[in-house]
C-alpha cells in the first residue's frame, strides 16, 4: 500500500507538472465518459429500471391479432377476457381496462377528463393499494351497482386541493353523479405503462369499475379492451405463451362465425416493460453504439497522448531503471498516472452526463415512455466508475508496457537526440500512434454517415407533403354526453348551428370536422370493409382492412386534400340521400387498377348497406409524418353522426388569435361542454416527427463530437511528428527546402493514417447501414450525397488539424534545430 500511495502522490505530481497534457486527457475522457453515462442514463430508465410495481417482471399485457386481416396487435373482447380469465392456469390475475374520456361539470369552468374503467382484480394485479378510502370490491364488476370513482393522486391535489375529507363526496362526469371511495398514492402511475390507448388517452385521472354481465362471455364484436395478466411464480412467459395459444384454438372452435379461416386469430403475451418501451429499445442500441464509438475515440486520443508522453520521457524512465527501478515498478508508476487521468475524466464525465441529462429531459419528445424517471442514480455512478476503470486498464496498459521495456543504455546513449525513427522508441510506436488515428477516423466516418443519412431521411420528411396542408388550421376536439344529446338528430343539430357560428367569424374560410384527425397519436380509423366485385386472394376472405374517417362537407377544403376524380360530401347527403363514400388514391389504385372508381360499391364489415364510391382524394399520412400512407375510406358525418369529433378551422389569420373566439361561441351553445386537445396541425406535425427529431439530434450531436475529437488525434499527431522530427526538418531546410514543401511533408504523414481511416470507415458504415434502415425515410442506404459529403468534411477537418503543426514546422531555424540537437 505504501507503494501506490507514493506511485498516486508521484502520479499527481507529473500530471500536473504536465498542465497541457493532463487538461486535454481529462477533457477528452470526460467527452466520452459523459456522453456514455448521459445515455446510459436513458437506458437505465427505459429498459433496466423495472417499472413501479410490485414484481413488476410478472406482469405482462394481452393481444390479439388477426394475420389473415393484416391486423398486428388489437385489443381484446370482454367474451375474450372472460375467456382468458376463466381457462388459463398460468396467472394468478387477469384485469381489463378500458379508456374513458369524459366531461367533467359542476364547476364554473367544464374540463375535458381522461380516465380508466377497470375490473376489480385490476388492483390486486398491480400491487396497487389506496392512499385514502377503497379500491373497487369484487362485487363491483357486477352491473347495477352503486356509481363509484376512485381518484388519482395529482387529480386529487388539483381538484380538491389534497382534501383528506373528499371521501363521500360526488364527481359530475357526463352529468352523472359518482361517489369518490378512494384515492391512489402519488407512486402509483396510470401513465404510459399501462393506460390503453383508447381515444387518445395516456393518463388517468381517475378509476370507474368494470360492470361486465356474465352474458357478455360471447360478446366478440367490441374488442376495445385492454387485458393485462400477472403470470404465477415460476412461470415462464414462453410457458404462458404456449396456454394462450391453445386459448386462442378454443376460441375458433367454439366461435367460428368470429374467426374466419382467412383471419385467423393470435393471443400474444407481450411483457409490460417490452410493451411500454415499444420501438425505442432498437433506437437505444443504435445510439449506445454511437456513444460507445465516441468512447473509444476519446480513449485512442488519450492512448495517443500517454504513446507521445513515454517517448518524450524516455531518458527520465531510463534514468530511473539504471538507479534500480525495476520494470513492474516503472509499469506500476505510469499506469498509476493512467488510472489518475481517467477517473478525474470520469469525474468530469458525470458531471458533464448530469448536466446533459437536464437537457435530454427538456428536449426530449413527451412521447418519450418513461422519461420523467431519466436521471442520475447509484447505478448510473457505478456505470461511470466502472468504464472509467476499464478504460484506464485496456487503453493505458499498452503505452505503459511499451515504455517500461526500453532499453535504458540505448535511451541514455542516444541522449533524447533524432527522430523517432531513429530513438529507442522506433518505427513501431510511430506506427502504433497512425493505427490509432485511423482507427479514430474511421469510427468518426461511420458516426457521421449515419447521422448524415437521418438527416437526409428528417429533410425528406419536411419537404415530402403530408397530403394536406398544416398552414393556418387550428384544431379542437368536442364531445357531446349522451345524457344531453341522446339522439343523432340533436347531435347533428348542434353541429350545424356551431359549423354557421363558426363560419360567421371574421377570418375562418372553412370549418371541417372529422372523428379522427391526420398524424393522431393513436391509429383508432381502421375497420374492415367488403369491395364489391373484389376476388379474394385466398378462400373465404372477403374483408379488408381499412382506415376510416367520418368527415363532414368541408373537411377536404379545410384540410387542403386535393380532390381527384368525382366530388367531395355536400350538406345535401343526408340520412335520407344514397349512401355515399369517398376512397383515397391507395385505395383505388389497389382495388379497382387501371379503371374509374366512381361507382363503385363497398361497405363496412360483410353486412350492412352499400355505399357508393363518388370521390377519390389524394393519399393523406394518417399516423405518422415518416410512414407511408394507408389504404383510406371516408364516410359523411351528415350520414353516420358522432358526437366526438375533431373540428379543423381553416383561417386567413394566425390560427391562435381565433382561440377565444372559438370558445365563446361554444359556451354560447353550451356553457358545459369542454373545448379541449387545442392545437394546430403544425404542432400536430412536430409532435409526430419528435421522436425522429430527437434521435437525429442525438446522434448528430455524437458524430460532432466523433469528429471534434477525431481531429485533437490528427492534429496530437502532426504535432508530435513534428516535434520528434525538429532536427531533420532543419536539415532539409539548410538544404534549400522551402517552407510550403515542409508544410506538404506535413501534410502527407497525416494523410496516411487519415485516408487508410476514411477508407476502412466508409466499408464498415456500409456494412453498419442496414441498422439504420427502418429508420430512413426516402433515403437509400448508399445515399451519393452523405457518402459523398462526409469523406470531404473529414478532410477538411483533417487539413484544419494539420495546418497549425505544418505551419509551424515551416517556420524552424535551422541552425537553432541543429544547435538544439
Amino acid at each position: 500500500m505504501e507503494g501506490w500511495a507514493r506511485d498516486l502522490r508521484l502520479g499527481a505530481r507529473a500530471l500536473l507538472r504536465a498542465r497541457g497534457f493532463t487538461i486535454v486527457a481529462v477533457v477528452s475522457v470526460a467527452l466520452g465518459v459523459g456522453a456514455n453515462s448521459a445515455l446510459f442514463t436513458v437506458t437505465n430508465a427505459l429498459l433496466l429500471k423495472p417499472l413501479r410495481y410490485p414484481d413488476a417482471d410478472r406482469i405482462a399485457i394481452i393481444w390479439q391479432r388477426s394475420p389473415g386481416l393484416n391486423v398486428p396487435q388489437d385489443w381484446l373482447s370482454v367474451g375474450q377476457y372472460l375467456d382468458i380469465e376463466a381457462d388459463s392456469q398460468v396467472f394468478d390475475q387477469v384485469a381489463a381496462a378500458i379508456g374513458v374520456s369524459v366531461n367533467l361539470t359542476g364547476s364554473a369552468s367544464p374540463e375535458r377528463v381522461d380516465g380508466a374503467r377497470v375490473s376489480s382484480s385490476f388492483f390486486p394485479l398491480f400491487g396497487a393499494a389506496p392512499a385514502l378510502g377503497r379500491v373497487f370490491a369484487a362485487e363491483e364488476d357486477d352491473p347495477g351497482r352503486p356509481a363509484t370513482v376512485i381518484l388519482s393522486d395529482g387529480f386529487w391535489r388539483r381538484r380538491f386541493g389534497a382534501d383528506p375529507s373528499v371521501l363521500g363526496r360526488t364527481l359530475s362526469l357526463n352529468g352523472s353523479p359518482f361517489t369518490i371511495v378512494g384515492v391512489m398514492p402519488p407512486d402509483f402511475s396510470l401513465d404510459r405503462e399501462v393506460m390503453p390507448p383508447v381515444n387518445g388517452i395516456d393518463h388517468a385521472d381517475f378509476l370507474l369499475p368494470l360492470p361486465l354481465p356474465a352474458s357478455a362471455r360471447g360478446t366478440r364484436d367490441r374488442e376495445d379492451y385492454n387485458v393485462f395478466a400477472r403470470l404465477k411464480r415460476g412461470v415462464s412467459t414462453v410457458r404462458a405463451q404456449q396456454e394462450m395459444d391453445l386459448v386462442a384454438g378454443r376460441m375458433k372452435r367454439t366461435y367460428p362465425a368470429a374467426y374466419p379461416p382467412n383471419g385467423g386469430l393470435t393471443i400474444s403475451l407481450v411483457p409490460l416493460l417490452t410493451q411500454v418501451t415499444g420501438d425505442v429499445r432498437l433506437a437505444l442500441l443504435v445510439l449506445t453504439g454511437a456513444v460507445g464509438f465516441v468512447l473509444l475515440i476519446a480513449c485512442g486520443n488519450v492512448a495517443n497522448l500517454l504513446l507521445s508522453r513515454a517517448a518524450v520521457r524516455e531518458k527520465e524512465l531510463a534514468i530511473r531503471a539504471a538507479v534500480g527501478a525495476s520494470r513492474f515498478q516503472l509499469m506500476r508508476q505510469l499506469m498509476t498516472e493512467s488510472l489518475l487521468l481517467f477517473l478525474a475524466g470520469g469525474a468530469l464525465g458525470l458531471a458533464l452526463a448530469v448536466a446533459g441529462v437536464v437537457l435530454l429531459r427538456r428536449a426530449g419528445p413527451a412521447a418519450l415512455p418513461r422519461l420523467g424517471e431519466i436521471g442520475v442514480d447509484l447505478r448510473v455512478v457505478a456505470f461511470t466508475v466502472a468504464v472509467s476503470l476499464c478504460t484506464a486498464v485496456v487503453f493505458g496498459t499498452v503505452p505503459a508496457l511499451r515504455a517500461s521495456r526500453a532499453d535504458p543504455n540505448a535511451a541514455l546513449k542516444e541522449g533524447g537526440r533524432g527522430s523517432a525513427g531513429t530513438s529507442a522508441w522506433g518505427l513501431g510506436h510511430d506506427r502504433l500512434r497512425r493505427l490509432l488515428v485511423a482507427g479514430e477516423v474511421a469510427l468518426s466516418l461511420v458516426l457521421l454517415v449515419g447521422a448524415g443519412l437521418l438527416v437526409r431521411s428528417y429533410q425528406r420528411i419536411l419537404s415530402a407533403s403530408p397530403g394536406f396542408d398544416p398552414h393556418n388550421v387550428l384544431t379542437f376536439r368536442l364531445s357531446l354526453p349522451a345524457y344531453r344529446y341522446g339522439t343523432p338528430e340533436a347531435v347533428a343539430g348542434f353541429f350545424r348551428t356551431l359549423d354557421d357560428r363558426l363560419r360567421a367569424l371574421p377570418g375562418v374560410e372553412y370549418v371541417g370536422a372529422n372523428y379522427l384527425l391526420p398524424l393522431s397519436p393513436v391509429a383508432l380509423g381502421w375497420e374492415p370493409i367488403s369491395i364489391e366485385g373484389y376476388v379474394p386472394k385466398a378462400t373465404g376472405e372477403d374483408l379488408v382492412i381499412s382506415s376510416s374517417g367520418y368527415v363532414n362537407a368541408d373537411y377536404f377544403r379545410a384540410m387542403r386534400i386535393p380532390l381527384l376524380a368525382g366530388r367531395f360530401f355536400t350538406p345535401q347527403d343526408t340520412r335520407d340521400a344514397p349512401r355515399v363514400a369517398i376512397v383515397n388514391d391507395r385505395l383505388a389504385a389497389r382495388f379497382w387498377p387501371g379503371e374509374p372508381a366512381l361507382g363503385k360499391r363497398l361497405r363496412r364489415g360483410n353486412d350492412g348497406p352499400w355505399y357508393t364510391v363518388m370521390g377519390v382524394v389524394a393519399d393523406d399520412k394518417e399516423y405518422q409524418a415518416d410512414r407511408e400512407p394507408p389504404i383510406r375510406v371516408y364516410f359523411t358525418l351528415e350520414q353516420l353522426v358522432v358526437g366526438t369529433r375533431y373540428l379543423a378551422i381553416r383561417s386567413a389569420v394566425p390560427p391562435a388569435a381565433l382561440t377565444a373566439a372559438i370558445t365563446r361561441q361554444i359556451r354560447a351553445l353550451d356553457p358545459d361542454l369542454p373545448v379541449f386537445d387545442v392545437a394546430t396541425m403544425e404542432q400536430r406535425l412536430r409532435v409526430s416527427l419528435a421522436r425522429r427529431r430527437f434521435a437525429t439530434l442525438l446522434l448528430g450531436a455524437s458524430a460532432t463530437l466523433a469528429l471534434v475529437l477525431a481531429g485533437i488525434g490528427i492534429f496530437g499527431v502532426a504535432s508530435y511528428w513534428t516535434s520528434q522530427r525538429t532536427r531533420e526538418i532543419g536539415i532539409r531546410m539548410a538544404m534549400g527546402a522551402s517552407g510550403p514543401a515542409i508544410q506538404r511533408l506535413v501534410f502527407r504523414q497525416a494523410a496516411v493514417p487519415v485516408a487508410l481511416g476514411a477508407g476502412f470507415g466508409l466499408a464498415l458504415a456500409a456494412a453498419l447501414g442496414r441498422v439504420l434502415s427502418r429508420f430512413l425515410f426516402g433515403v437509400g442506404l448508399a445515399d451519393p450525397v452523405t457518402f459523398g459529403v462526409v469523406p470531404v468534411l473529414l478532410a477538411g477537418i483533417a487539413l484544419v488539424a494539420c495546418y497549425l503543426p505544418a505551419r509551424r514546422a515551416s517556420r524552424v531555424d535551422p541552425l537553432a534545430a541543429v544547435r538544439q540537437e
